[in-house]
């Protein structure tokens, strides 16, 4: 049965689309990679008891541990608690402490199931920010409240320290004090300030070039304290010099949601491991990739991830910060929740043009898992914003 809707077009026009896509199927028991696998997690808002979702979002929390089990059964690890889940954004310290909290208990009664935790230093305004030691003393009480629970830390990028680190020795203080801290191995994370302005200049510079060795030698100085860096500039080039240089045994974690396909393939040299926000929004399609990557099957695994790419690219254009709305809009389209509503409000960020280019592509990637509920749920979504 053929499936259409009309969308609307750029130039103001509607247009009539038939579905084309094929959904992914799912797997049969949790599948084996040979490459490490994040999906950072989105969190699920509850509208029913969203008074005040500018301040205080509601969490309908048994929709976000269901989509957590969705993950897990698909073969992924989990980076909870990331900026995909809002942090800084909607999600405030205090909604991450009960995220961590419940995804840390709800990771133990899943054979199998693995997840890292977010730990910043988004309790601390920038702007009230004096010292590195009121730095140190936020990543302090988050890293130590995902180990008491438990948890592994994913040191996330700090708006505080970018605002009043003076120089690449400065980061190297304040990362240095909490890897000495650790318990078990960290994650570090590289974010561009395209996904977030307030950290232009990390790691004690703008060009590239003396950031990444500002970065190389904070690794080099804790080697035993990290597992590895994700980082997230949406440029595969810089990527593959920071893989390149990295020490025997820290891995490199892609964050390139838009080119991640090559990165995590690898050049016949190195390969990238994962840690995405586009895998929350391409779980079964990036599962089954990953699968038939690990059993030596490289053409299935670009024929299945290859389409996602574009979709992505869409999903996390300029804005980039706002990439957001595009993986919870997948993830109503895909029956994980009721409702297209986020904290804060985020569903805002984005336009109707937006939506109708990111449903094209998901259909045209095979993305869409119920086309009939999607194509319905567009359909409503459409008459809302007008589309005739």
């Amino acid at each position: 049965m053929s499936i259409s809707l009309s969308l609307p077009r750029a130039d103001g026009g509607v247009e009539a689309y038939g579905l084309v896509g094929t959904p992914t199927e799912r797997p049969a028991a949790m599948p084996g990679f040979n490459r490490i696998a994040y999906a950072a997690a989105h969190v699920v808002s509850d509208p029913r008891r969203d008074a005040r979702p500018w301040e205080a979002p509601a969490v309908d929390w048994e929709r976000t541990m269901a989509f957590r089990h969705h993950l897990w059964s698909l073969g992924f690890r989990i980076a909870e608690a990331m900026d995909t889940a809002q942090r800084g954004m909607g999600l405030d310290w205090a909604g991450a402490q009960e995220l961590i909290r419940r995804s840390l208990a709800e990771a133990k009664t899943v054979p199998g199931a693995d997840l890292a935790c977010g730990a910043g230093t988004d309790h601390l305004d920038p702007a009230s920010t004096r010292s590195l030691d009121d730095v140190v003393r936020a990543y302090e009480e988050q890293v130590g409240f995902v180990e008491k629970h438990g948890g592994r830390a994913i040191m996330m990028a700090s708006r505080a320290l970018a605002r009043i680190a003076g120089s690449p020795d400065d980061y190297r203080k304040v990362y240095g004090r909490i890897l000495g801290q650790a318990k078990d191995k960290v994650v570090l994370h590289w974010l561009g300030d395209m996904f977030d302005p307030q950290l232009k200049g990390y790691w004690g510079s703008d060009a590239f070039g003396p950031a990444l060795d500002a970065v190389l030698s904070i690794i080099e100085e804790n080697r035993d304290k990290v597992e590895g860096i994700k980082i997230s500039l949406l440029d595969n080039a810089c990527e593959v010099a920071l893989r390149d240089r990295l020490p025997e045994g820290v891995l490199c974690f892609t964050g390139d949601d838009f080119n991640y396909a090559e990165l995590i393939e690898g050049d016949g040299r190195k390969y990238s491991h994962a840690l995405l926000g586009i895998f929350d929004a391409v779980a079964p399609q990036a599962s089954k990739a990953l699968a038939s990557l690990a059993a030596g099957d490289v053409a299935t695994f670009r024929a299945v991830i290859e389409p996602t790419v574009p979709l992505s690219r869409k999903i996390f254009e300029a804005p980039t910060q706002y990439y957001k709305a595009g993986v919870v809009f997948l993830a109503w389209l895909n029956g994980h929740q009721d409702h297209f509503t986020m904290p804060a409000g985020m569903q805002s960020a984005r336009g109707v043009l937006h939506y109708a280019d990111v449903f094209r592509l998901a259909d045209r990637a095979n993305v869409l898992d119920r086309p009939e509920l999607a194509a319905a749920r567009m359909k409503s979504l459409m008459a809302v914003l007008g589309v005739a």
